[in-house]
């Protein structure tokens, strides 16, 4: 799962307003953010196999530190810490969301991969594999993000064009990059697809803080 995961992001800003977007968007793929950075140390380990999965070619064989389901809740503990130290989050509701976006990547993982997410270490693995039925998969990709989407742009107002028209439109390229990814050419290496997953974070981290502030709280 790729843009579904940020599906949570707008519902939880939708919920907790004060809580800056721009970091439960990194919050939500900070285990892939951690997957990326491992990959290209050679930490952990995937191979370019087309047609392991219908519409994803990525063997994801060796993650134990990032996406397993232990690893997961410390990532997530891990996530409530740093904001609370780093970026001065100090109500404990708003870090218990940030901590719940963390793992709702592993919640949402365990829907489309295949059986390769480890519950500990590198064993018992799981995953319901809705990846192998890429219609399916990129409808619940839409359906998670503009979910997540509606809730937030029901609970903010726009303060220009920027803000109005903003999100709906980065919605959709988000989709359509989804949709590229399924659909579209394998990618080089393995370092190459982690390398262009980190970037994508960040653009869309960074585009996610520059429309949040072109919006305010519809309580406001």
């Amino acid at each position: 799962m790729f843009v579904g995961h940020y599906g949570p992001s707008f519902a939880i800003k939708a919920i907790q307003h004060p809580i800056r977007l721009w970091i439960l968007f990194i919050a939500v793929q900070l285990l892939d953010v951690g997957w990326s950075v491992l990959v290209f140390l050679g930490v952990e380990k995937v191979r370019i196999v087309p047609g392991i999965t219908a519409s994803n070619p990525l063997d994801l064989y060796y993650m134990p530190y990032t996406h397993s389901l232990v690893a997961a809740f410390a990532w997530a503990v891990a996530g409530i810490m740093l904001c609370r130290l780093l970026l001065g989050v100090r109500d404990w509701s708003a870090s218990i969301w940030i901590g719940g976006a963390v793992f709702s990547h592993w919640v949402l993982d365990f829907l489309v991969h295949r059986r390769d997410l480890p519950l500990y270490d590198d064993a018992a693995k799981v995953g319901l594999g809705i990846w192998n039925y890429p219609i399916i998969a990129l409808s619940l990709e839409a359906l998670l993000l503009f979910g997540g989407m509606i809730m937030y742009l029901r609970q903010t107002r726009p303060l220009g064009i920027v803000g109005r028209l903003g999100p709906p439109i980065f919605g959709v390229l988000m989709l359509a990059i989804q949709g590229y990814i399924f659909f579209g050419p394998p990618p080089a290496s393995p370092v190459a697809a982690a390398v262009t997953a980190l970037v994508s974070y960040v653009v869309f981290a960074a585009v996610a803080h520059w429309l949040d502030r072109n919006r305010e709280s519809a309580a406001a």
